[in-house]
């Protein structure tokens, strides 16, 4: 997973990094605040794929004395920080340019050069996505597209494809945009364009940033192998009762598990150790991804009924 990730962010970082300086050549040439707007986004987009290339490099420490779970949350951090930066520069910058040409508008010379450019990007945009979508199709197993965004965690794949799908619109935009503003001659549509793309890059920084919240907090392992672990835990010899089952991902491959039980009366100190030991065993093998397993030994919890 992490090296088709990989491959994803390089193919989408070095897209991005020569359609930025192509974009911004455009703009100097013709003077369109859109184009402008569309070298920011992917220049932006870039600087993002280089920071989650950074978070899965800094994922991979083993754990130490002060980090004894390991650094696995990092993937979670940087793509957090790549949400706020697509916000804050993206979109803050291209609704900055959008309303300043807006007030002061300039017409466009030599828009030619912007089609050409647009539709160059609109190949390299497209391939990006489309490697970012076959990936992201073939993670996401029996899921929908939805509920693999929604109860992943690895956000790395659908971050990319989030951001090649923005770019990809935001491109059909500055296109129409600069189309009606030759045809029309009203000038002042460029900058609504520019607008336009900066509110479709806050819109998917929003989502970003929600759906990288939870996991950066401390998401609990999906409902089916926490009910997985509830079971196994339940056919324990010796247990009475499984109180809770605790579950946190310290990172995409990083499931950690903290069992509640019950034993009954009875059981020896022995049985209650080859019992967890086989447990543990057990757990991780149809689980590979909990790597640690915590069992406490806990009297049966009842809920009190308030008089």
């Amino acid at each position: 997973m992490a090296s088709s990730s990989k491959k994803v962010i390089y193919a989408a970082l070095i897209g991005n990094g020569l359609i930025a300086i192509t974009k911004f050549a455009a703009s100097a040439m013709t003077g369109s605040s859109v184009m402008l707007a569309e070298g920011i986004h992917s220049l932006v987009d870039t600087g993002n794929q280089g920071l989650l290339l950074y978070g899965l490099h800094r994922a991979k420490r083993p754990a130490d004395e002060r980090y004894p779970f390991g650094y696995g949350k990092e993937i979670y951090f940087w793509s957090f920080a790549v949400a706020i930066l697509v916000f804050a520069l993206g979109a803050g910058i291209s609704l900055y340019e959008g309303v300043l040409h807006i007030l002061y508008p300039q017409p466009i010379t030599n828009p030619m050069v912007n089609y050409i450019v647009l539709s160059l990007s609109l190949v390299f945009e497209g391939a990006a996505w489309y490697m970012a979508f076959r990936e992201f199709s073939r993670a996401k197993g029996k899921w929908s597209y939805l509920e693999a965004v929604q109860r992943g965690k690895d956000p790395t794949i659908f971050m990319v494809l989030f951001e090649d799908s923005a770019a990809v619109l935001g491109l059909a935009v500055a296109f129409i945009g600069i189309w009606l503003g030759q045809v029309t001659g009203i000038v002042y549509i460029d900058g609504i364009a520019t607008c336009i793309i900066g509110l479709i890059l806050a819109g998917i920084a929003m989502w970003l940033a929600y759906e990288t919240k939870g996991l950066l907090i401390g998401e609990s392992a999906n409902k089916e192998v926490v009910q997985s672990i509830r079971d196994m835990a339940r056919q324990l010899p010796g247990v009475e009762h499984v109180n809770e089952v605790l579950t946190m991902h310290m990172g995409p491959n990083f499931i950690l598990v903290n069992l509640s039980v019950d034993f009954r009366d009875g059981v020896t100190s022995e049985e209650v150790e080859r019992g967890v030991a086989g447990l543990d065993r057990d757990i991780k093998a149809k689980h590979p991804l909990v790597k640690r397993v915590f069992v406490e030994a806990e009297a049966r919890r009842v809920t009190k009924i308030p008089d």
